[in-house]
This record gives structure tokens, C-alpha cells and sequence, in this order.
């Protein structure tokens, strides 16, 4: 390892802002009405079903929330809806289609006093026109293969439906992803369904009280800057404590910190705030003032890499990547072994983590060997192959103090092999919103993936899910992979009834995953969560779905 990649380890503990003295109370005396969280990231859009990116879901669990969740004890309940339809209660209830085929007509009722914020019921008619909108190959909505696999969705009063699945999966009532829109608002933009995705009044005025029907409604936002929530009148749950939420954006790692220490902001976010070694530091001089949680999580961190990239469609380029970076050493120098290194995309927290799968240790040797093998040879510094240098462009998230650094340390490795990797970072809103939904990324892209227990990744995988122009850039699979094994594997996982079964197929793909390695993985993020002492009520889940879903329950104390 160079001297200038040791330089970077060994600072990494130790970069830190100037921060004002002292830590001001961000209210003063008097009962709290306000609180402030402090974000790194600004949405790309606050459309709840199109484009996937972490701040916008964070922010949107204040504003709505989903027919069905996995709670913080990972265990499926009802939010939007009443009862959770299961075979045993009878709202679950296997039907047959024709031509062999058996699918599940699930019956919700959504709570009868949930009401958008200007006034008008959720009702039947948001639900059958979200699975239109949905549906529809232009809409530029995320999860298609929900929407596809719904046939119909049959009213049974204003509020209450049937719907009926294509198939029996082993989660068959997990709807989280049927996300209501308010039709009064969105039936007029979706009329020119390819621009919707620019059209929609989640874009247009996302400040419209109709938008939302959750405990807090967005009242004010600057874009890139910050958003405000104040408390919906017409939220059917607990009265929030807090009258007001201000989500401040603030990029970089160190600023926050700044921020917090001067009273600026009360609270940094453990979904999208400092990272772990920043949160080490911060406790050793500060524990006394704040709470600290670290979360292990069903999130990883990894590189998507473009396989339409010339170098990088050869597995063997692929698996020198990862045999050239001491992935271990990386999360020791920068994390104190908090981020374990990952060895496939699943989390050994979830019940489909396969253990004894194939894993990539540090190995320059071998890494070296499979370039000349796939026809790379040094050329003085660096490799070439029929007159081309092996040059790659790595991007991920513009001031992301910890991503940046990790992305000067890989450098470094794969610059050791011959390898010249440039750097080339992006705004997340730009980064998410159209790079990597786009798949415009030339080379790889480095980001983190959230997950549901037990989550099948059809949508990263899967090559029916490749966003293209063609399909309106539907779909996560942003690498371009394509394997007809994984693709026949994830669709029988999705039905294996049994709990065996579906371990022994999940064991498969990560096998493939692993082998054929559309992605680098990192390692499994922990969360770091940040609390000011008088805050309460404030539970990681360690999934995708945030602490902001039950924020209702948040108080100062």
C-alpha cells in the first residue's frame, strides 16, 4: 500500500470542522415546539413512487405512510390500513386464474378517518388510480413488477378494496410499495403520461396540502437547502408532539457536526447524517452531551458497475477490482470495525444470508494475474489492451466526506495495479436523479442499498428491471446485468411457500451474485444516530423503512 493511502487512513479519524464552543439549546426555555434534524442529502423529487433515493423516503414517512410496514422488530404490520389480510383471518384467500396458475385476492380497509391534507378522503379511487399510474409503461414509476403483478383492484365501498395478486409469494400481504397518490390532484398531470414524472404536483407544488395525509404536511422548502413540516389537521393518529419539523440539508459531514455542537440544529438524522468514524470521534468528546446509537441494518454499501463499460464485461477485470482493495483494512482504519466488510448483498442479519459463500480477500497477486489473463498488460504505470489504457471513472455523492475519502483509498489499490481510476462526483439529487437512474454513470457508481427482512432483489438484479429510454428508465437493475439462471431463481424464490426451500434458492443467488459480480460490494452500513438527550421516542429499525414512520411518537422530554 502507498504512503499516501496509509496518510489518508490515518487522517480520516482525525478531519474534523473548527466548531463553535459551547452547545446552545436550539428553543431556549419554554416547551419545545420546534425540531430541527439535520440531513446530508436534498430529494431528487418528493414523488413517493418515482425515482428510490433514502432522503425523500425519510422525509415522505413524515407526510404519508405505506398500507403495510416492517415495524422496528422487523415484523409486518398494518399502518394505512385497518388489518392485515392473512389466510387465517380469511382476507387472504387463494384463487385460481386459468392455465394452472393460482394467485391471492387480499382485502384492505383503510382507516376510515385518513384523509388527505386539504380536506379530501383517502379513498378506493387513490388506490385504483396509483395502480394505473403504476402500471403504465411511461410512468416512469419505480416498482413496475408490483404494479404488473396486481390484475385488478375491485372496490368494496369508499374505503375499502380487493385486489387480486398474480401470484401466492411467501410475503403475498406485504403491500408497502402500493403507496396511495391523491387522484383529485394527480389525475389532470397524468393525462401526458410520459412527462408525468416532471408534470406531477409532488414536483410542481409540493407544498400542497393535498398531497399528504400523514401526521406532518411539507410547508415551505428550498430546494437543496431545507424543508419544513408543519402537523397535518387532518392526520387520523396520534396528535405530534412537535407543532414544526425543519429538515436542514447540510452536505457535509463535518458541518453538521458543526451545526449540531452550535445549536443550529438539534438532531443528525442516523439514516443520512455522520458517518461512523465521525460519530466515534463526536462520542469520545461529547458523550456526555448527546445519545449515541449505532444500528447494524439491512443496508450495504457497494460500487454498481456498468457493464456495457469496455473492461469492465469481463469477469475477470470485475474480480480484480475487488482481490485489489483491502476492503478489511479500510473498515478498520475508517470505521474502528464497526462496518463489517460485505460479502454479498444480503445482510447476515436477514433469515436468507447464506454463510460460506465465496468471499474476495485482499490479493493483489491474484488481481494482477487476471488482468494480463484478460489481456491487460503493463505498459510502464499503467495497463493497456489494443492500444487502450484501463482507465474507469468512479462517482458517487459530492461532499460526502467518508464516500470521498473511501473513493481516494480505492484509487490508490486499484493505481498499485496499474489501474488509472478517475474521480467524478455529483450533487445527490443530479447523482440519483438522473446518473444513476439513467444509467449515465460510465463506469461505476458508488452508493448504498436499503432492504426489507427477507427482500427478494428482483428490482437490482433481474433483467427485466434494466432502465432504458425504451421503458422510460423503469427498473434499479442500473448495472445492466443479465443472467437467465438469476433471473429463474428470483422468480422461484418469490413463490418457495417454504422456508428451506427459499434458503437453499436465496444460497444460489448470492452464489451468482458473488461469482459473476455486476457489483462490488463494500460493506454493511451501521447507523449512527445522534440524540440530543431531552429527545424521545425515537427507534431505529435497522431496514429501509426509517424512524420518521412512527415520528408521531417523538418527544421532548
Amino acid at each position: 500500500m502507498t504512503i499516501q493511502m496509509l496518510r489518508l487512513m490515518r487522517n480520516a479519524l482525525f478531519a474534523i470542522a473548527l466548531i463553535a464552543p459551547g452547545i446552545q439549546a436550539a428553543e431556549g426555555k419554554g416547551p419545545r415546539k420546534t425540531l430541527t434534524i439535520g440531513i446530508s442529502q436534498f430529494p431528487a423529487s418528493f414523488h413517493p413512487l418515482i425515482e428510490s433515493m433514502l432522503a425523500k423516503s425519510y422525509i415522505l414517512a413524515m407526510t404519508l405512510r405505506p398500507l403495510t410496514i416492517y415495524d422496528a422488530k422487523w415484523k409486518l404490520v398494518c399502518l394505512l390500513c385497518t388489518q392485515l389480510p392473512t389466510f387465517e383471518n380469511g382476507l387472504a384467500k387463494k384463487v385460481e386464474l386459468g392455465k394452472g396458475k393460482t394467485g391471492v385476492e387480499l382485502t384492505y380497509t383503510i382507516h376510515p378517518k385518513a384523509t388527505w391534507g386539504d380536506g379530501t378522503p383517502v379513498t378506493t379511487k387513490d388506490f385504483i388510480f396509483t395502480w394505473k399510474v403504476g402500471k403504465h409503461p411511461l410512468s416512469a414509476v419505480g416498482a413496475v413488477e408490483l404494479f404488473r403483478r396486481i390484475l385488478k383492484i375491485v372496490p368494496n365501498g369508499p374505503k375499502s378494496f380487493t385486489l387480486t395478486y398474480d401470484r401466492v409469494t411467501f410475503n403475498y400481504n406485504e403491500m408497502s410499495g402500493l403507496m396511495p397518490l391523491p387522484a383529485h390532484l394527480e389525475a389532470g398531470p397524468f393525462k401526458r403520461p410520459r412527462d408525468y414524472k416532471d408534470l406531477t404536483t409532488y414536483n410542481t407544488n409540493p407544498t400542497n396540502s393535498g398531497l399528504y395525509f400523514g401526521p406532518y404536511r411539507i410547508s415551505q422548502l428550498v430546494r437543496g437547502a431545507y424543508v419544513v413540516l408543519e402537523r397535518n389537521p387532518t392526520w387520523y393518529g396520534k396528535k405530534p408532539f412537535f407543532q414544526r419539523i425543519v429538515v436542514q440539508v447540510i452536505p457535509n459531514g463535518a458541518s453538521l457536526e458543526a451545526n449540531l455542537l452550535a445549536g443550529g440544529i438539534d438532531y443528525i438524522a442516523g439514516e443520512l447524517g455522520v458517518t461512523v468514524d465521525q460519530a466515534l470521534s463526536m462520542q469520545q468528546r461529547f458523550g456526555s452531551q448527546f445519545k449515541f446509537v449505532y444500528k447494524p441494518g439491512l443496508i450495504y454499501e457497494h460500487i454498481d458497475l456498468n457493464l456495457k463499460h469496455v473492461a469492465l464485461r469481463d469477469i475477470r477485470v470485475r474480480q480484480a477490482l475487488i482481490y485489489a482493495i483491502d476492503r478489511q483494512k479500510i473498515s478498520k482504519a475508517l470505521y474502528a470495525g464497526r462496518q463489517k466488510v460485505a460479502d454479498s448483498m444480503i445482510h447476515p442479519l436477514d433469515p436468507h444470508f447464506a454463510k460460506g459463500i465465496k468471499t474476495y480477500r485482499y490479493n493483489p497477486r491474484k488481481a494482477a494475474a487476471l488482468l494480463d489473463a484478460a489481456g491487460w498488460k503493463l505498459k510502464g504505470r499503467w495497463r493497456h489492451k489494443d492500444g487502450r489504457r484501463l482507465r474507469i471513472t468512479i462517482m458517487t455523492t459530492a461532499r460526502d466526506r467518508a464516500r470521498e475519502l473511501v473513493e481516494q483509498i480505492l484509487q490508490s489499490y486499484w493505481r498499485d495495479i496499474g489501474i488509472d481510476a478517475r474521480i467524478r462526483n455529483q450533487q445527490a439529487r443530479v447523482f440519483f436523479g438522473v446518473t444513476v437512474s439513467e444509467r449515465k454513470f460510465p463506469a461505476m457508481a458508488m452508493f448504498a442499498w436499503l432492504s426489507a427482512p427477507g427482500s427478494v432483489p428482483r428490482s437490482t438484479l433481474h433483467s427485466s428491471m434494466i432502465p432504458s429510454k425504451e421503458n422510460n428508465f423503469r427498473g434499479q437493475n442500473y448495472t445492466g446485468f443479465v443472467d437467465k439462471e438469476m433471473d429463474k431463481l428470483i422468480d422461484q424464490a418469490e413463490v418457495a411457500l417454504d422456508a428451506e426451500k427459499r434458503r437453499r434458492i436465496f444460497r444460489r443467488i448470492q452464489e451468482i451474485y458473488v461469482t459473476k459480480l455486476p457489483v462490488i460490494p463494500l460493506y454493511y452500513r451501521a447507523a449512527p444516530f445522534v440524540l440530543p438527550k431531552w429527545l424521545h421516542g425515537v427507534v431505529p429499525t435497522g431496514h429501509q423503512y426509517s424512524s420518521t414512520n412512527w415520528v408521531e411518537h417523538w418527544y421532548a422530554k
